[in-house]
């Protein structure tokens, strides 16, 4: 019951959002958006709407715009769908929702009787709503039940369709292909200096130069802070105690071990592969190399290349068998066979350690980074501040002082534009660092900005202005952009070439060669397959009706041209059929159903904005969509 709640809430938040007939009539606030019947939904109303419906989940902010005109769309067919109900007298009876609510929500009912106390908390606890909005959402839901019943009852599958339909999906065809690929074709362009000049010439006004802009910088360089600061061993001790859990060392040992698996054997398998491991345990034990005799012997993949080194272990970590040997015997031993449900292991003890507390000596080097670290971010967030305080005091004053007032480092960054990495700057491509340096004006210092070395302060040194570019300047981007055009000529031609070859009788694969295009001859495929480097079935949709033979005119495919000659059809298989009609069925049925209710919603919406009993405010949804 709590699953058909949640979808059917799921689908009223879809369709019908409630709390909306408090609003103000007559549409004289810009802030409204649409007013249905006299009825205002304003910009505040749909907001309030979705913070509702997302239950505290943000919404991504690429996603707001679309989600707002969603929202709004969804509000005013409710509005509609009441005003068409008011017309053709439909609603819900108090008899259908008490009905209903039974269904959802039968322990409200005890021994027949309501408890209105229970429902309460029934509803909050599975719908996380209260009970008026829910049987606000119910009554909704319910209502569209009703119109959808009523535009859809009627509405079937024939068996044509059926039939039709099974034959769609089903049926495949099988071609060979080849792909004239621009991508691949743009390398072997190389076009003279007169050539590039007139596609330079043509296609100018494409070759803008935007703005540059240079800056010189002082930087306080974190790597350079580290080794200037000093830890002192009170700090170290505090970091240490503060911390001391971590450096509890449990009992544990350093344990090697050569396995024998015995998993899915049977007993005379295990009876051989014990007088195996018995052998290997006598070697080892015979002053024999454990860690060869691992590497040969050991079935254990993850170890056997390290000679069966388990590293430490602790315990717990181990099946019991495995750790009552391992912790059983001295360092430097070599247990008897140990049995487990994984098989024989031979075990090798190579070092111990008892329970206890590393000392601060042990660890030292180990804390050392960390507090280092902590100290050096402490110092920079302290340095940066008064940097902060001092460009605030006074931003145009030289960057020379202030290099000097906090011992940073002067740099110099060449013309980038707003795209372009800042090389002596970590390579940043950072907004915030950019933003910066194209809105200062010439001597204006920026406040501190965080880079990859550390904290920057920047200020503009040239500033060289957007302008049409020369060939010179922009030489790259014009060869580029003349490979690929000319690539697409080329592949479109070599394309069409094959289309003309293979159409005036030439093998197929023999013309596709000649004109160094490699032939795909891919297995036979359904208009719902995906095709190795063809992409979906369905965009070679002409070639299930095309007959065995056929060469294929030139077609764009993903950026590339193909071109392809029909193989061979495979008619969808009549026994197939019992077996996938009901889920046809379904299929077209609900996609027959959804056609005819949004044809009914454009509809409805339509005849009441002609009535005059939609008005759009086209200003308040361009704003509504814009703010969210």
């Amino acid at each position: 019951m709590t699953v058909i709640l949640l979808l059917i809430c799921g689908s009223m938040l879809l369709y019908l959002i409630p709390g909306l007939n408090s609003g103000a009539s007559g549409g004289s606030s810009p802030d409204t958006v649409v007013t249905v019947d006299g009825k205002d939904i304003t910009i505040l109303d749909v907001q309030r709407e979705m913070n509702q419906a997302m239950r505290g989940q943000s919404i991504p902010e690429m996603f707001k715009s679309m989600y707002a005109k969603q929202f709004l769309d969804q509000m005013i067919f409710q509005h509609a769908l009441e005003l068409e109900a008011q017309r053709l007298g439909l609603s819900v009876t108090p008899d259908e929702e008490t009905e209903r609510i039974k269904q959802l929500i039968p322990d409200a009912w005890s021994g027949g009787i309501w408890q209105k106390d229970r429902y309460a908390g029934e509803v909050q606890t599975r719908t996380g709503m209260p009970v008026e909005t829910f049987e606000t959402l119910l009554r909704n839901q319910m209502l569209l039940e009703k119109f959808h019943g009523i535009v859809t009852d009627g509405l079937t599958v024939s068996d044509a369709e059926l039939q039709q339909e099974f034959r769609w999906r089903n049926e495949k065809v099988q071609i060979e292909a080849a792909l004239a690929k621009p991508a691949e074709l743009a390398p072997t362009i190389h076009p003279s200096d007169a050539e590039l000049e007139a596609y330079f010439t043509k296609n100018a006004s494409k070759y803008q130069v935007p703005e540059r802009r240079s800056i010189r910088f002082a930087l306080l360089d974190l790597a350079r802070l580290r080794e200037r600061t000093q830890v002192s061993d009170d700090a170290l001790r505090a970091y240490f105690n503060a911390h001391i859990s971590e450096y509890r060392v449990d009992n544990r040992v350093h344990v090697e071990h050569i396995l024998f698996k015995t998993v899915g054997k049977t007993d005379a398998e295990i009876a051989e592969i014990r007088k195996q491991a018995e052998d290997v345990l006598a070697k080892a034990k015979h002053s024999g190399n454990f860690e060869e005799l691992a590497k040969k012997y050991s079935e254990d993949d993850l170890t056997k290349p390290k000679g069966g080194d388990l590293g430490w272990i602790v315990e717990g970590q181990t099946v019991a068998e495995f750790q009552q040997a391992a912790f059983g015997i001295p360092k430097g031993s070599i247990s008897d066979l140990v049995k487990t449900q994984y098989g024989f292991h031979i075990i090798k003890v190579l070092d111990r350690e008892s329970a206890h507390t590393k000392s601060f000596e042990e660890v030292r080097a180990s804390i050392l980074p960390a507090v280092l670290d902590e100290a050096v971010r402490t110092k920079a967030n302290e340095i940066s501040n008064l940097m902060a305080a001092a460009v605030r005091q006074s931003n145009r004053q030289p960057i020379d002082d202030i290099a000097k007032k906090f011992n940073l480092d002067l740099g110099f960054s060449p013309p980038v534009a707003m795209t372009e990495p800042i090389l002596a700057l970590g390579g940043m491509k950072s907004s915030d660092l950019h933003q910066v340096m194209f809105q200062l004006r010439p001597g204006e210092l920026s406040s501190p900005i965080q880079v990859p070395q550390g904290f920057a302060i920047v200020t503009v040194k040239d500033i060289l202005p957007a302008h049409q570019g020369t060939l010179a300047e922009v030489r790259d981007k014009v060869l580029s952009d003349y490979q690929q055009e000319k690539s697409g000529e080329l592949a479109h031609s070599k394309a069409e070439e094959l289309a003309k070859k293979a159409q005036g009788g030439e093998p197929f694969d023999k013309a596709a060669k000649s004109l160094g295009l490699e032939v795909k001859s891919p297995e036979a495929f359904s208009r719902e397959s995906t095709v190795p480097d063809l992409g979906s079935g369905k965009t070679l949709e002409a070639a299930f009706s095309a007959p065995v033979g056929q060469i294929s005119q030139p077609t764009l495919n993903s950026g590339n041209w193909l071109v392809y000659r029909v193989v061979g059809h495979q008619p969808a298989n009549p026994e197939e059929f019992a077996k996938q009609k009901d889920q046809i069925q379904q299929q077209l049925l609900q996609s027959k159903q959804g056609a005819a209710f949004d044809a009914f919603r454009i509809s409805l919406e339509d005849r009441l904005k002609k009535e005059g009993k939609i008005v759009i405010n086209a200003d308040a949804v361009k704003r509504l969509t814009k703010s969210s």
